[in-house]
């Protein structure tokens, strides 16, 4: 290099020309994060804390669902004896089998009857019995076809289980503790619905390079790569299916199912009767315009097998029916209880005295919430679509269990399993975290053992946060 060469001018190279800049552009070193970027640590907290703490509850629930789902074909088994009988030629009058349960438990008083419904099934007689439970009814199972006394078991419910499922759905709906053992399931019902909602806003919001890992858990060697995928494309999996657990089980919880329950009513949605009296109000003629007679006779009674006769004539036709038998005062009532689609739940209420139908009430005329809770619920009992519905249950009950000890899994194997930093709240911008928490405000007023849990996180989790403070301070 000359001296001409250092005192030629330099033109500099164009890369290292500095580009203009605009005041009014956002800066490239510190992009403003997005609403996503904001929320998920405190979707990412959330879905932790309350995994770990509510997920024991849930495993219970899971467990007692899983048995209960499989109840129902166990049922068939293990009172297989009650339940069939070889198919005869001639049927028996209703009439003369009710006489027959009579006199195999005289001390009863026989309140309504269930005719078989398919071919070797056999009636169940039910009675009002001192020696059974006050919220059950003895049944009496006869042969249909020879009058034969197959059995009696204690009967609960509109869907009349027998003493083994009927245990099992203790067991899942309060652990045998009565109202005290309600609030787990509750509590478990209130928070299953926000941890699948928060996992799989986790998990669609997870950056990944093919778009088959969403939905397919990944293979290879064990890891917490791998739990963790299984846990996520398995939770989206039964996402839906466990909030619509998750909803249908609050709506007969005993806080949150009385909110759901007001708000239903406000809404014109209540579930409508069906009047049995003998001299029925007007004010039930919108059920569906049916004839109304007068009141009967004291006394008077047409019997069950003409009262049967009188229901298919005004229109129950399904083969499954419950007949309920005249009180004082009241008439023949008999419903359709086929709650598979497409169901068949009409029922009438007759004169005892000469069959005429005194109200109606057809399962169309009913609200469209009314229709859908009583769908829900039955869905979530597993009666709603038979063994499909029972088979549905079990794998969600059984994938609600995997997903839990897979969390479980992944907590250990990352221990101490510390979740995202204190105060993740900050970083949500205020235009979304005032109507999120009034939102929250909201939910934990509808759903109330959601709310006094949370606050029970919130204060465990400042405790901690003041216990460290402490701690460094004294290090310091």
């Amino acid at each position: 290099m000359t001296i001409d060469d250092l005192a030629r001018p330099k033109t500099p190279k164009t890369p290292e020309t500095p580009e203009p800049v605009d005041p009014g552009a956002p800066s490239s070193t510190k992009p403003r994060p997005g609403t996503w970027s904001a929320l998920r640590p405190l979707v990412l907290r959330l879905h932790f804390y309350a995994g770990v703490l509510v997920a024991p509850f849930l495993l219970v629930a899971a467990v007692s669902g899983l048995l209960y789902a499989l109840s129902f074909q166990a049922e068939k088994v293990v009172y297989a004896h009650e339940l069939e009988v070889p198919v005869g030629g001639t049927v028996l009058p209703l009439s003369r089998q009710v006489d027959i349960a009579r006199e195999a438990n005289p001390d009863g008083t026989v309140t309504a009857v269930w005719p078989g419904a398919e071919p070797g099934a056999t009636t169940r007689v039910l009675m009002a019995d001192p020696d059974v439970p006050e919220d059950a009814s003895l049944a009496v199972f006869v042969d249909p076809y020879t009058g034969e006394v197959r059995g009696q078991l204690p009967s609960y419910g509109s869907s009349g289980a027998l003493p083994l499922r009927t245990w099992i759905d203790g067991l899942h709906r309060d652990l045998h503790l009565g109202d005290l053992g309600r609030n787990y399931s509750e509590l478990a019902a209130s928070w299953l619905w926000v941890i699948a909602l928060g996992g799989v806003l986790l998990w669609v919001g997870r950056r990944r390079k093919n778009r088959r890992a969403l939905v397919l858990p990944e293979r290879g060697p064990k890891s917490r790569r791998r739990t963790l995928s299984w846990h996520g494309s398995v939770g989206l999996w039964a996402a839906l299916g466990l909030v619509l657990l998750s909803a249908t089980g609050l709506t007969w919880s005993r806080y949150a199912g009385e909110n759901i329950g007001t708000v239903q009513d406000a809404l014109g949605g209540a579930t409508p009767t069906l009047s049995a009296g003998a001299a029925p109000s007007s004010e039930h003629e919108g059920h569906g315009g049916g004839h109304h007679g007068g009141t009967a006779p004291k006394g008077a009674d047409i019997g069950i097998d003409r009262a049967l006769e009188a229901a298919r004539a005004a229109g129950i036709d399904s083969p499954r029916i419950s007949v309920v038998l005249p009180a004082e005062g009241k008439g023949y009532v008999v419903k359709e209880t086929d709650t598979q689609f497409p169901v068949q739940l009409d029922s009438v209420a007759l004169n005892p005295a000469d069959g005429t139908v005194l109200d109606r009430l057809r399962f169309a005329d009913y609200p469209l919430l009314a229709k859908l809770t009583r769908i829900g619920i039955d869905a979530h009992t597993g009666v709603f679509l038979g063994l499909f519905n029972q088979l549905a249950l079990a794998a969600l009950a059984l994938a609600l269990v995997l997903l839990i000890l897979w969390g479980y899994r992944m907590w250990w194997l990352r221990r101490p399993g510390r979740p995202v930093a204190r105060g993740a709240w900050r970083k949500v911008p205020v235009t979304l975290l005032l109507p999120l928490l009034a939102a929250t405000a909201v939910v934990a007023w509808f759903v109330p053992l959601l709310g006094l849990s949370l606050l029970l996180f919130l204060a465990a989790d400042l405790t901690l946060a003041l216990i460290a403070r402490v701690r460094s301070g004294r290090t310091a």
